[in-house]
């Protein structure tokens, strides 16, 4: 049996998961009692898991023709010879009114009645609750015959499985070509490590050399001249520092005297002290930081503005003596400040951004602490979608579910593990659990 994917929208995607059976229909009877019957549609409303009477009783409606399903025989029959692609065609809007996910467009939802007799779907993968259109026709038809709960979901996880083992064969090539890359790194990073370390034991060499002939000898300060006099090679005379200057005060003055030139030399040393040298410094720094932040942000927004490429804008960032972290903090929020709804489709649009930023091992925990650290100054609706914003990352390959998974753990263990973040992302990681739990147990 012919398959094709779920959804017109992926219909193109030579690797999308997600597939059904393609509409087969018969037309039967003459003259009044002509009927349209689709073959398969026990089939395909089993891929969609949706009940075959609620597809059947759709085309009823939106063709206003009677309509019936046999539970017994599985039967689907509409009054009326109609074309099987204006058939398909309503399919495909049964598809996106009541099995895509409103938020992600991935069809593993599950419809929902309230207890106020609202329809709302819910997405197993990112857990975004649509809301339904409640002036549909068909809502009184799902309202009398409400669906099964579910207590599975195999069959969408047998489609996940069998979609990683086909994957994963087009992945070792990547694979064996990704270790070749870290062994010429590692070969590269050592070579330079080793050079680095030579020059330094050379500076230090050198530099306590220096230090060993610049070192000034005991006696009066006319034979310390007179030593210097004699060394063309000296670059300074004495040692200029305040230890050596209150020593040689002391050899020449009296006690009393140097007693109080000292007391003089400490009262701005006491003036220091009453202030605490290390609190200013870490002020100091965290004013720095966030002032290189800032800037290098403004820098990201300028090259947007201007229409840089993602290209264009790795070699900038290439360029900047920052952390991966620090870069990729400054771009997620050059890219995305001020986002409120809509943030994931943003994401989705800019993701090219973020790849272009990714050129080093532990790039991806590194995204995903740029999304917390975005989050945190975000909106309510934009920290309300960053479930939405990974699955999107993961359905796009920027993000891998190993790292989701432990990024997630760190996060529920910390300090800040009542975060609505991770509430927000949970329903995407358990989903990712159950696949991966369903693959360990095959």
């Amino acid at each position: 049996m012919a398959l094709q994917n779920i959804g017109s929208a992926n219909k193109d995607d030579a690797f999308y998961r997600y597939k059904m059976p393609r509409m087969m229909t018969k037309i039967e009877g003459r003259g009044n009692g002509i009927k349209t019957n689709i073959v398969n549609m026990v089939d395909i409303a089993k891929a969609l898991a949706r009940p075959a009477s609620y597809t059947t009783k759709y085309f009823g409606c939106e063709l206003g023709a009677q309509s019936k399903f046999d539970e017994k025989t599985g039967t689907s029959l509409v009054n009326g010879a109609h074309d099987t692609a204006k058939l398909a065609a309503l399919l495909e809007n049964f598809i996106k009114k009541y099995v895509q996910c409103y938020g992600c467009g991935n069809p593993e939802t599950e419809i929902l009645i309230t207890k106020t007799q609202m329809i709302t779907l819910k997405c197993a993968a990112c857990g975004y609750v649509s809301d339904v259109d409640m002036k549909d026709k068909l809502i009184n038809f799902i309202i009398k015959n409400p669906p099964e709960q579910k207590k599975g979901g195999k069959n969408k996880k047998a489609l996940r499985r069998a979609e990683k083992e086909r994957l994963k064969e087009g992945a070792a090539a990547d694979e064996e070509q990704k270790k070749l890359k870290k062994e010429e790194k590692k070969k590269s990073t050592a070579a330079s490590s080793k050079e680095g370390k030579d020059s330094k034991v050379a500076k230090k060499k050198s530099s306590q050399g220096s230090d060993e002939d610049h070192s000034s000898p005991t006696g009066s300060v006319g034979d310390e001249n007179e030593e210097v006099d004699n060394d063309d090679d000296v670059q300074w005379q004495t040692d200029a520092s305040k230890e050596a200057a209150q020593k040689r005060i002391q050899e020449q003055l009296n006690a009393v005297t140097a007693e109080m030139v000292i007391l003089s030399t400490d009262e701005p040393e006491e003036e220091k002290k009453s202030k605490p040298p290390k609190k200013t410094s870490k002020v100091e720094n965290g004013e720095a930081q966030s002032t290189s932040h800032e800037i290098l942000t403004l820098q990201i927004k300028e090259n947007l503005k201007k229409g840089s490429t993602p290209v264009q804008l790795r070699s900038h960032l290439e360029s900047h003596p920052g952390s991966r972290q620090q870069l990729l903090n400054a771009l997620f929020e050059a890219l995305f400040d001020g986002v409120e709804k809509g943030f994931a489709k943003d994401v989705a649009r800019k993701k090219d951004y973020l790849v272009a930023a990714m050129q080093e091992d532990g790039s991806q925990m590194a995204v995903l602490q740029a999304i917390e650290s975005f989050c945190k100054k975000a909106s309510g609706d934009a920290v309300k979608e960053s479930g939405l914003v990974l699955k999107a990352l993961y359905d796009a390959d920027v993000l891998e579910e190993e790292y989701i998974m432990k990024w997630y753990r760190d996060g529920v263990a910390g300090n800040d593990k009542n975060s609505q973040l991770w509430k927000n992302v949970k329903p995407l990681v358990e989903w990712l659990q159950s696949a991966e739990s369903e693959s360990e147990e095959e």
